[in-house]
């Protein structure tokens, strides 16, 4: 790895074309580039999270799931490859329990606002929804396992979960939708 990684600049991109993990090239602009593209901006997004304040134990869960999300790029990176296990998803669903288990059930709906780090935390949610809809449109044309699909669609739940704990962590609630409040 670190061979590949020393140079940076290889100008083998200038055509238009990348390369991926299993050697081959394709269109800078195809599903699959598209689709990596997504999940890099959402593991960019969880390590600006990181940069706010939280309790430690979900830092090391965030952390975790930056390595995932990794792996997770991986797995689209080289065609036919697994990387992503039901483990992984699994692994989510018990993080949404544990999160969910201490905060009271929702009435209304709510903003995306609050805290910085809780806003951040719904950021990471749009920014999955939107990687969890360019792995299925990359499904429709290519192979693609279903737990890639799958640890997105935890994670988007977890990350609005997380938000809600992150404004509580920070001495706030919630802030509810007034659907009527005066307009205008």
């Amino acid at each position: 790895m670190g061979n590949r990684l020393s140079k940076i600049a290889t100008r083998t991109g200038d055509n238009g074309t990348t390369g991926l993990g299993d050697g081959s090239r394709t269109e800078k602009d195809s599903v699959r580039v598209h689709t990596l593209g997504e999940v890099d901006e959402l593991n960019s997004f969880v390590g600006l999270l990181l940069c706010e304040d939280m309790p430690a134990e979900l830092r090391e869960e965030l952390v975790s799931i930056q390595h995932d999300l990794f792996d997770l790029g991986g797995e689209i990176c080289i065609p036919g490859y697994t990387l992503i296990t039901d483990e992984h998803v699994a692994r989510l669903d018990d993080l949404l329990e544990k999160y969910n288990a201490g905060l009271p059930p929702l009435k209304d709906f709510i903003l995306p606002a609050g805290s910085r780090a809780a806003s951040i935390a719904h950021v990471c949610r749009t920014v999955c929804r939107r990687a969890e809809r360019s792995i299925v449109t990359l499904g429709k044309t290519e192979t693609i396992n279903d737990h890639p699909r799958q640890y997105v669609n935890r994670l988007s739940d977890l990350m609005f979960v997380l938000s809600r704990v992150l404004n509580r962590f920070a001495g706030g609630s919630d802030v509810l939708w007034q659907h009527e409040r005066k307009r205008g």
